[in-house]
C-alpha cells in the first residue's frame, strides 16, 4: 500500500500544509493509501511538501495546495505521473538535501513525529538500550570524548567534559536539563528537531541522565513553540507507556522521570544559569560563576545543561561509535552542524553539513545564492551574539576557530544572508535593538551600555551622526565586552564591531554625507521619477497612499518629497523603471 506523508512543521503549516493534509485525508480511501504527517525536512522554501511512497520509490511534490488533491489521488490510482508532474520537485532543488550529511536531522521529514512506533522502526531507542544495558557511564563519556562532540548551543565546549564534571559530583540528587530556549532572530534549528523528531531528543537526554546519574530530565522550551511542546508532550507520554521513561528502564536499575518547562521567551534564559533561575521560579537573571552548574545548578544540586542539537547527536554516536562522528569535520571541529538559512537567499530552510564546509558551499551550492540578482554582501552568523562576515571571506570554512578569526562565532547556527541592498549600519542597529530589549538588567555594562550603543546607531541611521561616533561606538563596545556579567552582554557588541571593521565606509557615509549607500535607511532616502523613462501611465499615482505623485496622463509625473512617506509602492508599481530611489551624496 502506498504511503502519503504531509510535512507539518511550523513552516509547512504556515504555508497551508494542514489544509492539504485534511483534504488528502478526506479524499483518499484507506484502501488506497495511508495519509500521515511528518516534520520539516528542511526545504522550507518549497512548502507545503507531500511525499508519496510508491512501489518504485519516493515521489516528492512541492508547493502543494488543496486544489491539487484530485490530481494527487488520480496519480495514486493510475500511477500516471502526468497528473502531478507540475508539482514534482525539480532536480536543482533535490541538491538541497543531496549535498547535506544528516545526523541530528536524520529523521526529520521522514518519520511521523507523533508515532513512537515510527521512531522505533527507524532504529530509535536502540542506542539507549545499548547504553544502559551494555555500557557504563565512563564508557559513554569515553565515546563522547573520542567523537569530539562540542556543545551546539554556541560556546562549543566539549560535551564529554561537562558530562564528566556532573557525573563526578557526589550526591543522589542530580538533574539533566535541555536548553531549548531558542531565541536568536532567524534561528529555528531546535524547534525543527523537536517538532520533527522529539523521541531523538528524549533518547539523547536519557543517555545523558544515565551517564551523570540524574533521576530527572527537564526540557526548558520556549512557550512560543506550541507545536514543539505538543509533540514533545505526546512523545513523553508514549515513552512512559512503553516503560522507556520511568522506573527500571529496559529492565535495568536506571530510573528517570521527564518533564517540560515552558519558558516565557526571555532571550537571556539561553544562558544556563539564567535558565536555572527561571526553572526555580525566579526572574531569569544569570548567576556569577563559579560555581558552575555541574557542581551547583538546579536547586544548588549538580546539573548538566546542553542544547537540543547536542542531545540529538548523542544516540547516533552511541549507536555508530565516536570514531565515525570524529571522522567528519576538521581538526578543531568534529561532526556536523545544523544551520538555519534566512534572509536574502533563494532556498531558505534548514541544512546540516559536516564541519569544514565553506560558507560558499552552504550559501550558494545548497542555499542557491541570492534571491534577487543583487550581489552577496555578507552573512550574520551566530545571531545577535555573532558577527558579520563580509563577501571577501565567503570561502571561510565552518570551524569554531576559523570563524572566530573573522570576529563572528558559530553560535547556535543562525545564518542571516544579506545582499547589496542591506544597510550594514541598520543591520547592526537591528541586532542591538534586540539585545538591548532582552537584557535582564542585572549588570550596568549590559543594561546601560547596550542602550547607549542603540542610541548612537539610531542617530546615525537618521542622518544625525557626529564626528567621533565610530570611535565612541568602538570604545563603548570594548568596555561592555570586558564588564558584562554573562554571555549576552559580552557578545552583544559583536555585530557593531564587525560591521565597523568590514563596512566602516558605510558608517562614514551616514555620518559625513548624510546618506545610506544601500538605500535602506528611511530618513536618508527619497524617491524621484525620471522624466525620460516616465510614460505617463499614472499607475504610480494610483498606488500612492498619500497623493504625493501628480501629473497628467501620457505626460511625465513627479513626486512631492514633502508629502512622500517613502513607502516604495510607486517603485513597485512602475513597469518602466522610471521611479528611482536615491540617498543624497550616495547617488
Amino acid at each position: 500500500m502506498m504511503k502519503i506523508k504531509v510535512g507539518q512543521g511550523s513552516c509547512g503549516i504556515s504555508a497551508g500544509a494542514a489544509k492539504v493534509y485534511e483534504a488528502l485525508k478526506t479524499a483518499c480511501p484507506e484502501s488506497l493509501a495511508t495519509v500521515s504527517v511528518t516534520g520539516c525536512i528542511g526545504m522550507c522554501f518549497l512548502e507545503p511538501i507531500v511525499d508519496i511512497y510508491t512501489e518504485s520509490g519516493l515521489v516528492r511534490l512541492v508547493k502543494v495546495s488543496e486544489s491539487d488533491t484530485e490530481d494527487i489521488i488520480n496519480f495514486i490510482k493510475t500511477g500516471d505521473i502526468n497528473f502531478v508532474s507540475r508539482l514534482v520537485i525539480k532536480d536543482e532543488d533535490k541538491q538541497f538535501l543531496e549535498k547535506q550529511t544528516r545526523i541530528a536531522l536524520r529523521n526529520c521529514g521522514n518519520i511521523d513525529p507523533e508515532s513512537i512506533d515510527d521512531y522505533i522502526s527507524a532504529g530509535g531507542y536502540s542506542a539507549l538500550q545499548k547504553a544502559v544495558s551494555e555500557m557504563t557511564p565512563d564508557d559513554i563519556i569515553e565515546q563522547l570524548k573520542v567523537s569530539g562532540l562540542a556543545g551546539r548551543g554556541g560556546a562549543g565546549f566539549p560535551t564529554w567534559f561537562k558530562w564528566n564534571a556532573a557525573k563526578s559530583e557526589t550526591g543522589e540528587e542530580k538533574y539533566l536539563i535541555c536548553n531549548a530556549d531558542e531565541g536568536d532572530p532567524g534561528a529555528f534549528m531546535d524547534r525543527a528537531v523537536i517538532e520533527g523528531d522529539p523521541h531523538n531528543l528524549i533518547e539523547g537526554m536519557l543517555i545523558g541522565a544515565y551517564t551523570i546519574g540524574a533521576k530527572e530530565a527537564i526540557v526548558y522550551v520556549r512557550a512560543e513553540y506550541p507545536l514543539a511542546i505538543k509533540r514533545l508532550t505526546k512523545a513523553i507520554e508514549d515513552a512512559k507507556s512503553k516503560g522507556i521513561i520511568g522506573n527500571n528502564i529496559f529492565g535495568t536499575e536506571f530510573c528517570c522521570d521527564f518533564r517540560i518547562k515552558a519558558g516565557a521567551g526571555a532571550f537571556v534564559c539561553g544562558e544556563e544559569t539564567a535558565l536555572i533561575e527561571s526553572l526555580e521560579g525566579s526572574r531569569g537573571m544569570p548567576r556569577i560563576k563559579p560555581p558552575f552548574p555541574a557542581a551547583s545548578g538546579y536547586w544548588k544540586k549538580p546539573s548538566n545543561i546542553n542544547n537540543v542539537e547536542t542531545f540529538a547527536n548523542v544516540p547516533w554516536i552511541i549507536e555508530n561509535g565516536g570514531e565515525k562522528f570524529f571522522s567528519l569535520g576538521t581538526q578543531n571541529s568534529k561532526g556536523t552542524k545544523v544551520f538555519a538559512l534566512t534572509g536574502k537567499i533563494k532556498k531558505g530552510g534548514l541544512v546540516e553539513v559536516p564541519m569544514g564546509k565553506s560558507l560558499r558551499e552552504v550559501i550558494f551550492d545548497i542555499g542557491g545564492g541570492m534571491r534577487s540578482d543583487k550581489a552577496f554582501k555578507g552573512v550574520q552568523l551566530g545571531g545577535p551574539s555573532g558577527g558579520c562576515i563580509p563577501a571577501e571571506f565567503i570561502d571561510t570554512v565552518i570551524d569554531y576557530k576559523e570563524l572566530s578569526k573573522t570576529g563572528a562565532i558559530m553560535g547556535s547556527g543562525g545564518m542571516v544572508i544579506m545582499d547589496e541592498s542591506t544597510c550594514m549600519v541598520s543591520m547592526a542597529r537591528f541586532f542591538l535593538d534586540f539585545t538591548a530589549k532582552e537584557s535582564c538588567g542585572k549588570c550596568t555594562a549590559c543594561r546601560i551600555g547596550t542602550k547607549r550603543l542603540l542610541e548612537i546607531l539610531d542617530r546615525i541611521c537618521k542622518g544625525e551622526g557626529k564626528e567621533g561616533d565610530i570611535e565612541l561606538l568602538s570604545d563603548l563596545c570594548e568596555r561592555i565586552k570586558e564588564n558584562a556579567l554573562c554571555g549576552l552582554g559580552q557578545t552583544a557588541p559583536n555585530p557593531v564591531l564587525t560591521t565597523i571593521k568590514y563596512f566602516r565606509n558605510e558608517y562614514e557615509a551616514h555620518i559625513k554625507n548624510r546618506c545610506c549607500p544601500a538605500g535602506e535607511c528611511i530618513d536618508l532616502i527619497h524617491y524621484s521619477i525620471d522624466p525620460e523613462k516616465c510614460t505617463g501611465c499614472s499607475l504610480c499615482s494610483k498606488k500612492c497612499p498619500v497623493s504625493a505623485i501628480t501629473g497628467k496622463v501620457r505626460e511625465s509625473f513627479s513626486i512631492n518629497r514633502d508629502l512622500c512617506i517613502k513607502c516604495g509602492r510607486c517603485m513597485d508599481a512602475c513597469r518602466f523603471g522610471a521611479v528611482r530611489k536615491g540617498s543624497g551624496d550616495c547617488e
